[in-house]
């Protein structure tokens, strides 16, 4: 697969800043021209591996911070953030915004914050607790959710425990030499509400017999978290979160370096690529579920090693999000506040054991390819709800051609045209149109009447 293009001049335009050095001593520190140096840092030129090695060399750069240090997101995240009503009147173009990146890249990070903070949300009731959700999203994009040191961790610990024999076992092992602790499955009865449960007085791990054994199996590796804790532990401290956005985001890391342990990079990475991104195939050959296999497709964005640019949502059938990653993918699609009906991902609920694939299109014209399937977490108590979730997986389209889920889908041919919700779509005519797009002006006449009776005033 051919490497995408890395744009980050704004990455070696502060670090120049931080050297305090100019250009032309840079440019000859780095052995290329300062006109060079200028188009690279104004995003006019990509980082070329060589650039990219001589920077480390030079500078002792961490390679990583070019492709996770982009200003809030990068140019399509501000892009979205400025789409909002409150700046229609400024009319701020593509190539403007590009300008703001190269030359300011510190003010875009800092409207960035602050618009996840207030200005995409109602304000908050006095005194109510504020959503940490944006933040915790923000720094796990802020990374394309791939942390290289976890996944270096759980990979070195799975080949330890692979010597070891069957995984579960050689995990339950490695609690009970290393942390001296027993892992006990107890009856759903006694563990009532909870799924797992450590209790340090009694020097256990307790899982509910509800859980499956991809599900106990996880469990665990999520208790052996704590032999990465300094890993975690560093990635929470510079992510600059509030302290109530802290906690969920030490869970994703620890859920992260759990899926690098049941799903070693290298050896996932290459079953993928040799099964066409099989999702049934990748489940029963680590063991592990259908969200977690679509969680961990997400993430493989090593240097060198790079899978293929998945985004992820899930929400339940009332079209609440409930997660969303972008990834390397940039699609617009995880900005949906609920999820167009056109798309056919609701259509899984009603097909438990079926994949459900489809050919999107959005407004701008990029191109997707879906899928979507069912996935019943585990619940509570014996005779409780069962909730049921949706988890859509998505890629460029130009990106699908070696899926095993493409397979007769003619990918250059028509695409669903699909939208962020109706309150963010400006498509004319849509007959499924449930409201005006927000900050639209009602129109419509007396004498006649279109496909949907939520007319607006166009641009």
């Amino acid at each position: 697969m051919a490497e995408r293009k890395l744009f980050a001049g704004h990455a070696i335009r502060r670090l120049r800043f931080q050297l305090a050095v100019t250009q032309a001593a840079m440019a000859e520190a780095l052995e290329i021209s300062p006109s060079y140096l200028n188009l690279v840092e104004r995003n006019q030129r990509p980082i070329s591996a060589a650039l990219m090695l001589k920077l480390a060399e030079t500078y002792d750069f961490d390679p990583r911070r070019l492709a996770a240090a982009e200003p809030g997101g990068g140019a399509e995240a501000l892009r979205r953030r400025l789409a909002d009503p409150l700046f229609a009147d400024l009319a701020i173009d593509r190539h403007q915004l590009e300008e703001w990146l190269a030359g300011a890249p510190d003010g875009a990070e800092a409207f960035a914050r602050a618009y996840d903070r207030m200005g995409n949300a109602a304000a908050p009731l006095p005194g109510a607790a504020q959503d940490p959700g944006p933040q915790v999203r923000r720094a796990i994009e802020r990374w394309r959710n791939h942390f290289a040191d976890l996944d270096a961790a759980g990979e070195a610990l799975a080949d330890e425990l692979r010597m070891a024999g069957e995984p579960y076992g050689a995990m339950a092992e490695r609690l009970r030499v290393k942390h001296q602790l027993a892992v006990r499955i107890l009856p759903a009865e006694v563990m009532g509400d909870a799924l797992k449960r450590l209790d340090l007085h009694a020097r256990q791990l307790q899982l509910s017999e509800a859980l499956d054994p991809s599900a106990r199996a996880f469990a665990l590796a999520e208790q052996l978290a704590v032999e990465a804790r300094d890993e975690i532990e560093a990635l929470v401290r510079g992510a600059g979160l509030d302290r109530a956005a802290e906690r969920p985001f030490r869970r994703h890391l620890t859920a992260y370096f759990a899926a690098a342990v049941t799903m070693p990079y290298a050896r996932f990475l290459r079953a993928c690529e040799a099964s066409g991104y099989d999702l049934e195939l990748l489940q029963r050959r680590f063991g592990a579920s259908a969200a977690q296999v679509a969680h961990r497709l997400t993430t493989l964005q090593r240097v060198g090693a790079r899978g293929l640019s998945f985004f992820l949502m899930r929400f339940d059938r009332a079209g609440q999000v409930s997660k969303r990653y972008a990834g390397a993918s940039g699609s617009a699609l995880v900005e949906a506040s609920v999820p167009c009906p056109l798309w056919n991902a609701y259509d899984a609920f009603a097909r438990t054991d079926e994949t459900a694939v489809q050919l999107v299109e959005l407004e701008d014209g990029a191109r997707a390819f879906t899928i979507a399937r069912c996935v019943h977490p585990h619940g509570g108590a014996p005779g409780g709800v069962r909730p049921r979730f949706v988890i859509a997986l998505g890629l460029p389209a130009a990106e699908a051609g070696t899926l095993a889920a493409a397979r007769g889908v003619d990918l250059a041919g028509r695409a669903a045209p699909i939208g962020l919700g109706c309150r963010a779509c400006t498509r004319l005519a849509c007959p499924q149109r449930s409201a005006a797009p927000a900050g639209r002006a009602a129109a419509g006449s007396e004498r006649e009447r279109g496909v949907t009776a939520f007319g607006f005033a166009g641009d």
